[in-house]
């Protein structure tokens, strides 16, 4: 296996290079790239445009170009090649797993994409076709055709020489799998019961047994598969029961990345998958839905605090904590969201009964409330002098921390028992809603007390 060099982006590199770019000075330029490490020439090749990366990867050897462009970003990729031909485009996916040259296949305009796939060798040309009929986000559409497969009735021996032939076009595998003469998933076969096991022994004898998947299965339910049963790879089966490909760690880490980065948004209030590169148009639309919410949510809120009014003005200093009421209650809520939607997303559901969670919610909260609330006590009492003041906004906040933790709670459970992402829960929505939560509990308090 080649050694590669440890490689840094440093500006005087990225100057040199784009002096070599526009020099063309060929060695420079294949002298400076031949130790490093594909993905780290991906990363430098995002430095410059398309036609200056094509010019690049033109030198470089076709199996290097094949894999730095397996490694760039889909919408990055889809601009790249652009500046490929149909024909040029074959040559690198011929040297790709099928996984990934249906990937590429699938980002192509329609017209290119058959032109791609009429260069195609016949065995990937046949593999990508059965690939491209499945969806993007399912098994069938994650899985790759390349495995190494084992018949029940197979000696060691046999198994062994199948493998040799075999692995030439599978470039990482971790178990075989055994199939019937109907190629029926029975199981599966460590490389290692493989060596240590008599020549003349027979597959069926060593054989374990294997989680698989269906082709149809979601996605986010194979990555919950792996990582429940901690698989590198797992197979992938039709409705008949047939092996038909295998999904690899590497391309469940990329789900769950992007899983990740989509919770990540709409706990931040965008409602669609946006990278700072895009449109400002689609930006702006995946932002203001929930901007449009937080507002209404203000309005209410001032209207609000406008039926006590009369409070308000004989006791100015109420509208004092208003701030500290409202962003305590929204901080509760979303540390208790976050919690139950990590839960959720790591598990797929939560690990205790709702009433054993929501008492231990509960406790945490008078805890936290406790604690706040005899701070807040001190410190109104320190500043304002008035002791009944700072007990009603004690109280109030000590209200307001119980109530939003039960809010932050319940509502990512009653969004995932419907159906809905339970990230939606966490941030502008949990805030709109404690904001109003707060402000009915601390006004209300006043008034009663006050």
């Amino acid at each position: 296996m080649k050694e590669f060099v440890e490689f840094e982006l440093t500006k005087e590199f990225r100057d040199r290079f784009q002096e070599a770019l526009d020099q063309k000075d060929n060695g420079f330029i294949r002298d400076s790239l031949k130790d490093i490490n594909p993905v780290d020439i991906t990363s430098l090749l995002y430095e410059f445009n398309a036609d200056e990366s094509k010019y690049t990867l033109d030198i470089l050897d076709l199996e290097i170009r094949a894999a730095i462009i397996k490694d760039l970003d889909s919408d990055t990729r889809k601009t790249f090649l652009k500046v490929y031909t149909p024909l040029e485009i074959s040559n690198i996916v011929n040297l790709l797993d099928s996984d990934d040259a249906a990937d590429i296949l699938n980002e192509l305009p329609i017209k290119v994409s058959e032109e791609v796939l009429s260069g195609l060798d016949p065995v990937v040309h046949t593999q990508v076709i059965d690939l491209l009929r499945y969806d993007e986000n399912v098994a069938g559409g994650l899985m790759a055709k390349e495995l190494i497969k084992a018949r029940n009735h197979w000696t060691v021996v046999q198994c062994v020489e199948e493998i040799r032939k075999q692995a030439e076009q599978v470039e990482k595998f971790y178990t075989v799998f055994v199939v019937d003469e109907q190629d029926k998933l029975l199981g599966k076969v460590a490389l290692q019961d493989l060596v240590i096991s008599d020549a003349n022994k027979r597959v069926a004898d060593i054989i374990e047994d294997v989680v698989s998947v269906e082709t149809y299965l979601s996605d986010t339910e194979v990555a919950e598969i792996m990582k429940k049963y901690d698989l590198e790879s797992v197979p992938v089966v039709n409705v008949q029961g047939q092996l038909v490909g295998r999904i690899t760690i590497d391309d469940i880490v990329d789900v769950i990345t992007e899983q990740a980065d989509e919770d990540r948004q709409l706990m931040s209030g965008i409602t669609e998958d946006v990278e700072e590169d895009d449109t400002v148009w689609k930006n702006t639309r995946a932002r203001l839905p929930w901007l449009l919410i937080g507002i209404f949510g203000g309005m209410l809120s001032a209207r609000f605090m406008g039926l006590f009014e009369e409070e308000l003005t004989r006791i100015t200093a109420i509208a004092f904590f208003v701030p500290l009421i409202q962003a305590t209650g929204g901080n509760v809520g979303i540390q208790s969201s976050s919690l139950v939607v990590q839960s959720l997303a790591s598990t797929g559901y939560v690990d205790e009964g709702l009433w054993k969670r929501l008492s231990k919610v509960l406790f945490v909260a008078l805890l936290n409330g406790f604690f706040l609330s005899v701070v807040v006590f001190g410190g109104n009492w320190l500043l304002f002098g008035n002791q009944q003041l700072s007990f009603v906004v004690s109280l109030a906040l000590f209200s307001v921390v119980v109530f939003a933790s039960l809010v932050g709670t319940i509502t990512p459970l009653i969004l995932d028992r419907f159906g809905f992402n339970p990230a939606v829960a966490s941030g502008p929505f949990i805030t709109t809603i404690n904001d109003l939560l707060g402000l009915t509990m601390y006004f209300l308090t006043v008034t009663v007390l006050l």
